[in-house]
């Protein structure tokens, strides 16, 4: 008998594979053990996804740590783990277009006549959402190479896995919570306003462990983190606009958002 992964010759009595790990299956596929494959894959406690969702809240420098220093075994592995958070993404934004597009109305958070605008930057998101968060990463990385100066602990590629988990927890955590709000007629903006501050001190909280720093050393390496973030938005800000103003479209847009904040202007004078 051989694997069927590898094709390895095996002894007749075999449940793994030697050489490759694979498990040995010797049943047709049926509806009954294909269903205790998923269970097992998606739903067993002791499973790789159940277990990384779970102690990336509860010991994160366990999981990254660990991976870094070579133990790939235990965990999902970050790449995989991001795929994944990817694919969430863009089944709760399929779902929610498709039952709840109320749920992503996020007018109340724009200026009247900042509709239109609004509504054209979201669709952006939504259409290069994977790349976006693809996109991240690496300035997470570098500016977090920055903030934490002095303590050489994690180069810049090590860095990368940290984020990588991190946006990935945070992706798919985000994105079963919205759901789950939608159906109780809570908008995305209002849950997305929520977590910002929580990303962000989720953030504080991985990168503390990992160092093993002190409540005011997080602090600190906190708000410097958040400066240089802020500048790095800035500039990107900046480039976005000044591709935008190009585009005939947007300027279109521009010129008529003006137009109905000269109107709204006018009827708010004569009243």
């Amino acid at each position: 008998m051989n694997c069927k992964n590898c094709h390895t010759e095996l002894i007749s009595n075999s449940d793994f594979c030697n050489i490759c790990g694979g498990k040995v299956i010797r049943n047709r596929l049926t509806f009954k053990n294909l269903f205790e494959h998923i269970s097992e894959t998606f739903f067993n406690y002791d499973n790789k996804l159940l277990r990384t969702l779970n102690d990336l809240f509860i010991k994160p420098e366990t999981v990254i740590e660990g991976y870094i220093n070579g133990i790939r075994k235990r965990y999902v592995n970050p790449i995989s783990y991001f795929g994944l958070a990817l694919t969430f993404g863009g089944l709760y934004l399929l779902f929610l277009n498709k039952f709840y597009p109320e749920a992503l109305d996020f007018s109340n958070f724009v200026m009247k006549g900042q509709e239109e605008f609004q509504k054209k930057n979201m669709s952006i998101a939504q259409e290069y959402q994977s790349i976006l968060m693809m996109f991240y990463i690496p300035i997470y990385a570098l500016i977090a190479r920055i903030t934490f100066i002095g303590l050489n602990k994690f180069n810049y590629t090590e860095l990368l896995v940290v984020f990588m988990y991190w946006q990935a927890q945070m992706s798919i955590v985000s994105a079963i919570i919205i759901v789950l709000s939608a159906m109780f007629g809570i908008t995305a903006g209002i849950m997305t306003m929520i977590f910002i501050p929580v990303m962000m001190l989720y953030c504080a909280y991985i990168l503390k462990r990992l160092y093993q720093l002190s409540f005011w050393e997080i602090i600190l390496r906190s708000l410097l983190f958040v400066v240089i973030l802020g500048i790095f938005m800035l500039f990107f800000g900046i480039l976005f606009a000044i591709a935008m103003y190009f585009d005939s479209d947007f300027r279109q847009l521009l010129e008529n958002q003006k137009a109905v904040t000269e109107v709204i202007d006018l009827n708010r004078f004569r009243f």
